[in-house]
């Protein structure tokens, strides 16, 4: 009897609670209910923050001007020239206005025999751009044959004036002194008082194997393997194959050998100055620990010593030593070693102070002494924190010393900077950039599989 009124009593208590409205619920449970009703709300609030920060940022930064007055034609330019290569047929307007072929536009790179897409037919000039354009070059003038258009003829006047007849499709702007056609982003012509242009693009980087000057100019790599490995000696006292190797290392155009070097130099500054860094800040982060140096001062004095390194950029640590030690990797090497000391410093010591006493205190048991202690209690615990981090900075300063580079320290970066500066050479940029990534990657690679092996032998 006991046992069912106990039963009919728990039921009666679940239907009350079933009874419960909606405010009693959250009368009982209001902490829950404004918790749960934070969290549904708090991505929504941050998702309206976001949206009004970038559309302040958009008005700050005046960016609908900077969108406006960008020249995406320009850069369409710059991106084509780093996959593809142009060749010129110039027309001299102020001499006797000789014809001439080059690629890009070097003195060095003209043609032994015209291409079959020029043709010369007396005093005309005749190049078919392909796809149905063709241009004709004659005195000052010119008659540019475009698909579905009647012809397009420009000249240059007496008085210097570019002038001219026949449509003027949207791909082609005109004034008095430049005509300019770019129907396709292969195929340009340009006439100003002095000279014609007409630009025809083809894809691939010329002459990446051997210059002009070279034997085996003309010749794909292949090609002229093969051809040095069969035929006559070409230069006494050298193999054709030496002589190959030689010619590709020493191409005037694309600098392989010194950008190679360059490479290689900016290695060594990330490598270097990582190395200085990781050295100088574990025994500075002992010094720095809290639990291994109990003198206040000098942990304070030491952690802003950090601070101070750490604060002040790698570039701008490489200009100080650019006027203290002049160009060259030196001063390359000094900015990373500076900067990284006070980071690696940090994260040393704060690694020390999260290590775990009882393995200190069970080597210390043992009756080891205070060496042995560090090696056996202390080293195996930061090793990977030791390992990761070097590692990880030695990744990242191949990027920056890319950059120092740039400033004056000498490597791949101040060749980078050499190829901007001539605003045509953006095939060489591309090849400096594809060479960096490259780098970085292997450096990468490399650097896991270190911090795996160590880690695991460790």
């Amino acid at each position: 009897m006991t046992t069912t009124s106990s039963a009919a009593a728990q039921s009666a208590q679940a239907a009350q609670a079933a009874r419960l409205s909606d405010s009693d619920i959250d009368a009982r449970f209001a902490d829950v209910m404004r918790a749960s009703r934070r969290q549904r709300f708090w991505p929504i609030g941050l998702a309206i923050g976001t949206v009004l920060y970038l559309i302040y940022a958009w008005i700050a930064f005046d960016m609908t001007s900077l969108v406006q007055q960008s020249r995406m034609d320009r850069a369409a330019i710059l991106a084509l020239d780093s996959f593809a290569y142009k060749v010129h047929v110039t027309k001299d307007l102020r001499g006797d206005g000789a014809v001439s072929l080059s690629i890009e536009g070097a003195r060095q790179g003209g043609f032994d025999e015209d291409p079959s897409w020029v043709q010369r037919r007396g005093d005309a000039v005749e190049v078919d751009l392909g796809d149905g354009y063709r241009v004709t070059l004659q005195d000052a003038s010119l008659t540019l044959l475009a698909p579905g258009l009647e012809p397009i003829r420009a000249r240059v006047g007496e008085d210097g004036a570019v002038s001219m007849t026949g449509p003027q499709p949207e791909w082609l702007k005109v004034n008095e002194r430049r005509f300019e056609a770019r129907p396709e982003l292969f195929k340009r012509v340009r006439m100003t008082r002095t000279r014609i242009e007409v630009h025809r693009y083809f894809y691939g980087w010329e002459n990446f194997w051997f210059d002009y000057s070279s034997p085996f100019y003309g010749m794909s790599l292949m090609q002229a393997w093969s051809y040095a490995g069969d035929a006559p000696q070409i230069e006494e006292g050298a193999s054709n194959r030496a002589l190959l190797l030689e010619n590709i290392w020493r191409n005037q155009e694309w600098q392989h050998g010194e950008v190679f070097k360059a490479l290689l130099e900016t290695i060594l500054m990330a490598l270097l100055g990582t190395m200085v860094a990781s050295l100088v800040g574990l025994p500075l982060a002992f010094a720095a620990a809290s639990n291994f140096n109990r003198l206040t001062l000098v942990r304070i004095a030491i952690r802003r010593v950090f601070d101070f390194l750490r604060g002040i950029d790698n570039l701008i640590w490489s200009l100080i030593f650019i006027r203290a030690f002049g160009l060259g990797p030196l001063t390359g090497i000094m900015a990373i070693a500076f900067t990284d000391t006070g980071t690696l410093g940090k994260l040393y010591s704060e690694a020390l102070e999260n290590i775990d006493g009882r393995q200190v205190d069970g080597v210390k048991s043992t009756g080891a002494s205070s060496l042995q202690r560090y090696r056996f209690g202390v080293i195996p615990q930061i090793l990977p924190v030791f390992i990761a981090q070097s590692l990880y900075y030695l990744e990242s300063n191949t990027r920056s010393a890319t950059v120092i580079g740039a400033l004056g320290a000498g490597g791949i970066g101040l060749k980078l900077v050499e190829t901007l500066r001539t605003g045509q050479d953006w095939e060489n940029t591309f090849y400096i950039i594809l060479l960096t990534l490259a780098v970085v990657i292997a450096m990468d690679i490399f650097s896991g599989w270190l911090r795996r092996k160590l880690i695991k032998e460790g």
